[in-house]
């Protein structure tokens, strides 16, 4: 039979992800439409998003925070491609971003002293083959494997090389060591559930050293360019960002930090993230077809939760009938209003992913947990049970 209690909002998706509890389209009435995002009131609400994140997330007065272009990603490929080369680089990769980070420095960039150390989805590789002499490359979440890395205690403070963090799905949601991150990137697409395509790029002394005495051999897009006669370019960490912003997005990532900060702030945050995973783990205590992803729940991710299926039909089945046992049960749940979007990432095996972030209630997770039962129960029988031959 199906479940009587239903999730208020069925968003559990891991990106574009839920907007914050009470969000309607009216926060964009007082949007800087027709603007232009250089006038003083543009750079304003530019850099009013930028003052909100450090006050949020804590981060250290002398450290940068820029807004950049293409989301995350686009903030990644930046760091990447204006800091590495001048040392080593170690990549960690244990989930499909930071296989992605791994080709681009290999592949792209070219680079030949690299050293990956990769691990299957659901665990970490050994955090202590990093050389502090070396750069290293890696995300703090795995947002596709639901593993993140537990802390920051496997980073020197007395490295040599640069620490660049892929955060998305971290920020705003964990503890974050910024003595440790020299540089990090976030969206506003994951924990805020802003809109998508803007990324905030975090810079410590140390990289911006990196940045004044050290000229990539490769020519950097303008989009990229993060110097200007040798010098970072300040404008760009006060708001004047490299190419025009959507200030739609603005108002409403602003609205999100807004939120944020009336709820209780980064404490609150990540109180209410916890409480998500929480309930899964309950949950997956007690039922028998089902376990996380990731074993250690030290290195558990409590905003991507990726479950695995034990059930001893599906693990016999071939991948290809896996996923459409997935799909079924994923449509089914669609259909009925409960859960979109919740199956696992391509890359990843097939199962599961429910996103846990902070503008999810604890309260829809709780309810979502049942209807996920039913629909695994009509879809794997639905899979096993003989159908009669075509006429």
């Amino acid at each position: 039979m199906q479940p009587t209690v239903r999730p208020v909002r069925p968003h559990f998706s891991s990106g574009p992800c839920a907007k914050r509890p009470g969000w309607s389209p009216a926060v964009f009435d007082t949007a800087l439409v027709g603007r232009s995002s250089r006038s003083s009131h543009g750079k304003a609400r530019l850099s009013e998003v930028i003052t909100r994140c450090r006050e949020l997330l804590g981060v250290p007065d002398d450290w940068r925070i820029g807004i950049v272009p293409a989301s995350d990603t686009g903030a990644v490929e930046i760091a990447l491609w204006s800091l590495l080369g001048a040392r080593g680089v170690d990549v960690l990769a244990w989930e499909s971003f930071g296989y992605r980070w791994a080709a681009d420095v290999t592949e792209h960039l070219k680079l030949t002293d690299v050293r990956t150390f990769t691990a299957r989805y659901g665990t970490l590789p050994d955090l202590k083959l990093v050389s502090p002499d070396r750069d290293v490359v890696f995300t703090w979440n795995g947002t596709t494997s639901g593993v993140r890395v537990p802390d920051g205690d496997w980073i020197a403070t007395d490295r040599g090389g640069l620490t660049i963090c892929d955060a998305t799905s971290a920020a705003f949601a964990m503890e974050l060591p910024w003595d440790k991150l020299d540089a990090a990137t976030f969206s506003w697409q994951k924990v805020l559930g802003g809109e998508a395509q803007h990324g905030m790029l975090v810079l410590g002394p140390r990289a911006v050293e990196r940045l004044e005495s050290y000229v990539p051999t490769w020519p950097l897009p303008k989009l990229f360019r993060l110097t200007k006669n040798g010098k970072l370019n300040e404008g760009i960490f006060r708001g004047e960002t490299i190419n025009t912003p959507s200030m739609l997005a603005v108002e409403d990532v602003l609205d999100a930090l807004r939120w944020a900060e009336e709820t209780g702030g980064l404490l609150a945050l990540t109180q209410r993230t916890a409480a998500n995973l929480a309930e899964v783990s309950a949950w997956v205590a007690g039922t028998d077809w089902v376990e996380f992803l990731a074993s250690d729940a030290a290195a558990r991710s409590p905003t991507s939760i990726c479950l695995r299926i034990t059930d001893p039909w599906f693990t016999t089945m071939t991948e290809k009938a896996q996923r459409t046992v997935i799909g079924r049960a994923t449509e089914m749940l669609a259909v009925e209003a409960i859960a979109y979007d919740i199956t696992a990432h391509r890359d990843a095996p097939p199962g599961f992913r429910i996103w846990g972030g902070a503008t999810v209630e604890a309260t829809d997770t709780q309810a979502l947990l049942p209807w996920l039962d039913w629909a695994w129960r009509i879809a794997i029988t639905d899979a096993l049970s003989p159908h009669p031959a075509a006429d």
